[in-house]
């Protein structure tokens, strides 16, 4: 009798044990299964995070896209063979100073046949002066003057047609170029902005 109230004893007490190791595997799993969710959460966050970045790096090279094509139609029709009576040459009507500023030597025939090199000289000067009119847009971008509202894009456009010098100018002090053909840098200003081009200065 007494051997068998040990021996209930004993399966009891290891009845209890399993109970206890069943439980504490049971937590386990749980914990387990809690983890593995912010783990799917964390990185299910971290993906859209990324498609949303290349969404927008996307909607930006659209938009460079869209503001080349802008201002080439207004300088030349998007042609990238004409020179005018200026001799300004090509999509984006080039003079020969201009392309030595910002390091390309090249000649007439050799720029004219190669809309690539037209393509990757209108993005250096882009970059060229939005380093040198970086406080300015970071000051008016987004503000209205004399009902037109200021963009990077358009302070950019405005410094394609009559330099960064004559931007400059006209927040100075008000005064607006015009360039040969009488056009105002404050119509470019005004034309072109509002494109979100997003360019990145290499430091």
């Amino acid at each position: 009798m007494k051997k068998q109230l040990i021996f209930a004893v004993i399966i009891s007490l290891c009845s209890f044990g399993m109970i206890d190791i069943a439980v504490t595997k049971d937590m386990e799993s749980t914990q387990k299964l809690e983890l593995s969710n912010i783990e799917k959460a964390r990185q299910d966050s971290l993906c859209k995070i990324e498609e949303e970045k290349l969404r927008k790096e996307q909607h930006h090279r659209e938009e460079l896209k869209n503001f080349l094509d802008a201002i080439g139609f207004r300088e030349s029709g998007n042609r990238y063979h004409i020179t005018n009576k200026w001799g300004y040459m090509g999509k984006y009507q080039f003079g020969k100073s201009t392309l030595k500023t910002i390091g390309f030597k090249v000649t007439r025939t050799e720029f004219l046949s190669n809309p690539q090199l037209q393509e990757e000289a209108m993005l250096a000067l882009l970059l060229h002066n939005k380093k040198r009119l970086q406080k300015y847009i970071d000051v008016f971008d987004g503000q209205t003057i004399n009902g037109m509202l200021i963009t990077e894009s358009g302070i950019l456009a405005a410094a394609h047609l009559g330099g960064q010098g004559s931007v400059k100018r006209y927040f100075k002090n008000g005064k607006v170029f015009r360039d040969g053909n009488g056009t105002k840098i404050t119509s470019y200003m005004n034309k072109f902005s509002g494109y979100e081009i997003k360019l990145k200065i290499q430091s």
